[in-house]
């Protein structure tokens, strides 16, 4: 059984420990106390409880769509060449990097501080476990 600590939990999720403490001492999120007065979250319980506060991401103008993974960012940066370009998005703690044509770049009119989607399709995903949180 995998136990985070409050403050792995929070980076996890994107959030404060403080936010964490308050979604435990509510019962939002089960928490036990170990050695030392710490408290720890079940890995499975978080995960799940990740699943859940991510709710429905239904944008408020659906579109048909094949790839289910996009991420509202804004564009930070875009370098251009004679045939394609180089478009940075951050999207909350995560910085993409597309690789477009310059043609489809100058089509969306793309420059630092537009909004735009970060849509990720892949027919190949890696997964990595980090050394330590």
């Amino acid at each position: 059984m995998v136990e985070y600590r409050i403050g792995q939990a929070a980076e996890l999720l994107g959030v404060s420990p403080d936010t964490v403490r308050r979604w435990v001492d509510a019962g939002r999120i089960k928490a036990t106390v170990g050695a030392g007065g710490r408290r720890y979250v079940d890995g499975a319980d978080l995960a799940q409880f990740a699943i859940d506060i991510a709710g429905d991401r239904t944008p408020a103008h659906p579109r048909g769509q094949s790839a289910r993974n996009r991420f509202l960012g804004i564009v930070t940066r875009v370098v251009k060449d004679k045939v394609a370009a180089q478009v940075e998005i951050q999207a909350g703690p995560h910085r993409f990097v597309a690789l477009i044509t310059r043609e489809a770049a100058d089509e969306l009119e793309l420059a630092p501080g537009v909004v735009a989607d970060a849509v990720v399709k892949a027919t190949n995903v890696g997964v990595e476990i980090p050394a330590q949180l």
